[in-house]
């Protein structure tokens, strides 16, 4: 590194190309490819089995289609054991239309049976109490017959009632895992199974809550750097490097078809703490040490680098575990931290350095 060009030498605007270049086809595949979204983020049911031999991934999709389930998606991968394979299910309509039935009920028993004590204490409101009484009931039998229970309901309370409702809620989702792993059963020789729904309601809770957690940090990120430099440029070119950071690698997910899960999140988390700290480095080089800016600037990416070269190895040998052993945790965190890593080189030294140098410069520091 000490025999490289300093390439904050001449005309170092010449930096910004390069990630700008990969901003800009990262946006592009964003938009024209979209992120994929696993069953956390998306909602649907992972079939996971331990099998003996292998088989044909295209085959049993096939199948399965022919069984009438929508666009499978099926995995077959070696392992120490013999082999795996992961068949994801997106959600289908019946699932959709209890979970709406579902919120819809949740939302209106707590009032009818506030209703009901005031009308039965005090005979108030009876028209207002009937007419939602008769919607509740309404919506219990929707999902009742969604599970073939044709019982009448008018006469049962509300305790009754919401017991009916919990009970054909669970035989729902049940029934449909029991179709699952029968219709994968006339296809596969399995030693054990495992099947996981994510209903919509919780993936959309997920995504609040990873909603929630990315405007935290942000917040959090952007009260750190201000109060660190308390200089408007230095602290504006830090958040710019962190958030080029995620987009690159939100462009290598939507290129490569790495999802969006729990796991590829927490790795897109990761990398913002990784870029703030890089950008810090650079950052605090740039304004505390005396010394030629251009310099200054490329002693701090040399050792920059050398510490992004260090991550990605790391990370590589999970990325190889995650190979040999077909471990989608491993596989989304490692590929997608080495995919910000190496956008992190980018962004950092070619475009937080290059804000950096433009207002030292123009500063006469």
């Amino acid at each position: 590194m000490d025999m490289a060009p300093n390439i904050y030498r001449g005309n170092y605007l010449l930096a910004l190309l390069p990630p700008f270049l990969l901003i800009v086809f990262s946006i592009c595949s964003i938009f024209t490819n979209g992120i994929n979204l696993g069953v956390d983020f998306e909602g649907g049911t992972l079939v996971t089995l331990q099998m003996r031999d292998s088989i044909d991934a295209e085959w049993l999709r096939s199948q399965l289609s022919s069984e009438g389930f929508v666009n499978p998606q099926v995995n077959i991968f070696p392992t120490t054991y013999g082999y795996k394979a992961e068949v994801e299910f997106s959600q289908v309509d019946e699932i959709k239309k209890a979970e709406m039935l579902k919120a819809e009920f949740q939302t209106l028993l707590p009032e009818v049976s506030a209703l009901e004590v005031r009308y039965l204490s005090t005979g108030e409101n009876g028209q207002e109490y009937h007419q939602k009484r008769e919607q509740l009931y309404s919506i219990a039998k929707e999902m009742a017959s969604l599970v073939g229970i044709e019982e009448p309901l008018e006469r049962k309370n509300l305790n009754e009632l919401n017991n009916i409702f919990s009970s054909s809620y669970s035989l729902l989702y049940k029934n449909y895992e029991q179709k699952i792993a029968n219709a994968i059963s006339k296809y596969v020789s399995y030693n054990t199974i495992s099947v996981q729904t994510v209903s919509p309601a919780l993936s959309a809770q997920f995504i609040e809550k990873a909603g929630h957690v990315v405007l935290f940090s942000a917040i959090l990120s952007t009260l750190f750097v201000f109060f660190v430099f308390r200089t408007f440029v230095p602290s504006v070119a830090v958040l710019i490097g962190a958030f080029s950071d995620v987009i690159i690698a939100l462009g290598a997910m939507s290129f490569f078809g790495i999802p969006l899960t729990l796991a590829s999140f927490a790795a897109l988390i990761m990398l913002v703490g990784y870029s703030l700290d890089t950008d810090v480095l650079l950052t605090m080089r740039m304004l505390k040490r005396e010394g030629d800016p251009r310099e200054k600037a490329f002693d701090a990416m040399k050792t920059g680098i050398m510490m992004s070269v260090t991550a990605i190895v790391a990370f590589s040998t999970l990325f190889a575990l995650a190979y040999f052993t077909r471990i989608s945790t491993y596989y989304e965190i490692s590929s997608v931290v080495i995919c910000g890593l190496v956008g992190d080189i980018f962004a950092t030294w070619g475009i937080n350095a290059v804000i950096l140098l433009k207002y030292l410069i123009k500063e006469g520091r």
